[in-house]
């Protein structure tokens, strides 16, 4: 595992079902489509105040492609 993926934090949203949401090591928030490329074709997300961000274990990121 690089570095990089390791400082990565992966979450779901259940006021965003079909997305997966990842904190990067800068703190910046991103919403992930499921699917092939998925983190390639991620967008800017901001979690709002009734956010319901809740922690998914790290070895789902391969699902998204940023695990090598």
């Amino acid at each position: 595992m690089r570095a990089e993926e390791a400082r990565l934090s992966l979450y779901v949203e259940r006021n965003l079902p079909g997305y997966w949401i990842v904190r990067d090591r800068d703190g910046d928030f991103w919403m992930v489509p499921p699917g092939d490329h998925g983190w390639a074709r991620r967008e800017p997300y901001t979690p709002s105040e009734d956010a319901q961000l809740e922690s998914v274990p790290g070895h789902y990121k391969s699902l998204l492609g940023i695990a090598g």
